[in-house]
């Protein structure tokens, strides 16, 4: 049975059901698995999405959670109620051997559902099961809280705030959020950027006496629970298409890029690209081998318009030797500092798991207008900065090159027709989104304010 320690070294092990309520560790740290788990691919060759999630995932939670249990909880949060394509995650070919991977199908038409409907179903079956109640804290740069919405919004035993920054994203993201009717949910616009909103929840988590008065927990990709259901998407992909399929992954806070540094650490045989917009720390990371903080700047792209990418620790750790001592080192001189820098071998090493691309807002757009007008598909702003780094790639690439597709195109449709000249409309199940009456509370970035809140609505 897998056990959960903190990057910083703090605690004793924890099972799975612990570190799915506790998100973040109690030291600061984010939990890993003591072990990774390894796949017998042959064996899953011709399997259902649901019949892979269930090997890859069974591991991770073994001990918490039975096999029947998980079976039942991954059919109804992979079928057609909740996702709208019986492929779940449709791989759709966009011209020789680049095809973008739709994780778009799911309620709020965005990747994050994936994870996330997948993580409601888990929170309610293990807070019944205990007869507990948890406040889930979360900060958002568009995609994540509404999908953190919808997989709570029927829970009884959750109350969810969802801390996004004001003005920094879409009007389909923002109504996504504010249009939902449910008493247990509650949003808070934050006078300032994403990173702001990040450092708020990460301070509550680290505020002990708040933390538990409030028995909060995390739906961020901080959450472990997110990264394991993310990684199944890698595997499906990698027995479908075969050996050295790269993703290239449009990324601002690491949590999915570095789900499939977990799949390939199973054993999928996968090579993974980091695929940045203007706001492009991690691209500069992987290029010279410091990380250095600067001014966060608003894009086409807003959900990733991040400058502090929380899950890059997790990654850390392993590229660190998984010295927990030398990684809260390194941890708190880019907290006091802004920046910090890893020695010649480990860069080596980093540079060999990853590479990394950046595409400004201009040729965002390009990209978006040259694949509408060559193949009549539309991509949203993010999947463009992936496609932009793939149509490069696929040039010399002897396998298929994959971009995860992160959004429907209607998410961003003001992007998309300055692009293409045509506005891509919304689902069906969405089409009266614009509509719908909001209901939201505008707060400043004020730690002890933000508490306040959360404390008198929950």
């Amino acid at each position: 049975m897998i056990k959960y320690i903190s990057t910083r070294g703090g605690g004793s092990p924890q099972n799975f059901e612990q570190v799915l309520l506790a998100g973040l560790a109690p030291d600061g740290g984010l939990y890993v698995p003591q072990i990774w788990p390894t796949l017998d691919m042959k064996a899953l060759k011709g399997k259902s999405y649901v019949e892979v999630a269930e090997e890859v995932i069974y591991p991770f939670v073994e001990g918490s959670i039975d096999r029947e249990t998980l079976r039942g909880i991954l059919k109804e949060t992979y079928g057609p109620k909740v996702f709208r394509h019986k492929d779940v995650v449709p791989l759709h070919k966009i011209r020789d051997n680049i095809y973008a991977l739709e994780l778009f199908h799911g309620p709020t038409i965005a990747f994050k559902d994936v994870a996330l409907q997948f993580l409601g179903r888990l929170f309610d079956h293990v807070l019944k099961k205990n007869n507990r109640h948890v406040t889930i804290v979360g900060a958002t740069s568009g995609d994540t809280g509404s999908a953190a919405i919808e997989g709570c919004r029927h829970s009884d035993n959750v109350d969810i705030f969802i801390l996004y920054p004001q003005g920094r994203v879409s009007e389909v993201q923002r109504r996504q959020m504010t249009t939902v009717n449910a008493q247990n949910v509650h949003n808070i616009a934050v006078q300032g950027t994403f990173d702001d909103c990040q450092n708020a929840v990460k301070d509550m988590f680290n505020d002990a006496e708040f933390r538990t008065e409030m028995n909060l927990s995390a739906v961020n990709s901080i959450n472990w629970a997110r990264i394991v259901a993310q990684i199944v998407y890698y595997v499906v992909v990698s027995l479908e298409l075969g050996e050295g399929t790269t993703f290239v992954v449009p990324t601002g806070n690491f949590g999915n890029v570095f789900a499939g540094y977990c799949a390939r650490k199973m054993g999928a045989p996968i090579n993974l690209v980091v695929s940045t917009n203007r706001n492009d720390i991690l691209t500069r990371f992987f290029e010279s081998g410091t990380m250095k903080a600067e001014e966060t700047h608003a894009s086409l792209s807003p959900s990733m318009d991040i400058q502090i990418s929380s899950n890059f620790e997790r990654y850390l750790f392993d590229l660190l030797g998984r010295d927990a001592k030398n990684l809260t080192t390194v941890m708190k001189e880019f907290k006091d500092t802004g920046k910090f820098s890893l020695p010649e071998d480990a860069m080596k090493k980093a540079m060999a798991d990853f590479t990394a691309t950046r595409t400004d807002d201009a040729q965002t757009l390009a990209t978006i207008k040259k694949i509408y007008e060559e193949t009549g598909y539309v991509l949203d702003p993010h999947t463009a900065v992936g496609i932009k780094a793939a149509l490069e790639i696929a040039k010399t690439a002897k396998a298929p090159v994959v971009t995860l597709a992160t959004a429907h195109p209607a998410k961003f449709p003001d992007a998309v027709e300055k692009a293409t000249g045509t506005r891509p409309a919304l689902p069906p199940h969405l089409a009266d989104l614009l509509s719908r009456p909001e209901k939201f509370e505008i707060l400043p970035n004020n730690l002890q304010k933000l508490q306040d809140f959360i404390r008198k609505n929950a």
